[in-house]
């Protein structure tokens, strides 16, 4: 599940045609990295709701814009002393035992809840940038 946004590689061909690749790349990232703070609120937000010691929300780490098949992206990881990458599955689909947890669902909904605040802070960094 991501957020798409219609016309990214158009908007982004005509930036680097009128500043620069490596402007235009600066003003994407910027916009990625504001995006993934939007996000990554949500998430908190979406996790308070079944949190136990808080290690979960303490873990989440952005990581810095790269490219992954041609496309520049930010990812969300879980990166920490207690080790919660290796859970967050089970909270989000559930179990054979447990199929239905208390956090089951919360990254899909933090999702869908920050769409318009993800194209709004894109928006605004490209706004920004010009």
């Amino acid at each position: 599940m991501g957020v798409n946004i219609r016309g990214e590689r158009e908007l982004l061909a005509e930036l680097e045609r009128r500043i620069g690749k490596q402007a235009a790349q600066r003003i994407s990232d910027k916009g990625l990295k504001r995006a993934a703070n939007e996000f990554v609120k949500e998430l908190k937000r979406q996790f308070v709701t079944f949190k136990d010691q808080g290690y979960s929300i303490e873990e989440i780490t952005i990581m810095e814009p790269t490219y992954v098949a041609g496309e520049r992206v930010v990812k969300i990881r879980w990166r920490g002393l207690h080790h919660r990458y290796s859970i967050i599955h089970l909270n989000e689909w559930g179990t054979v035992k447990n199929p239905n947890p208390r956090g089951k669902g919360a990254i899909a909904r933090a999702m869908k809840n920050s769409k318009r605040v993800y194209r709004e802070a894109i928006k605004r960094a490209l706004l920004e940038g010009l």
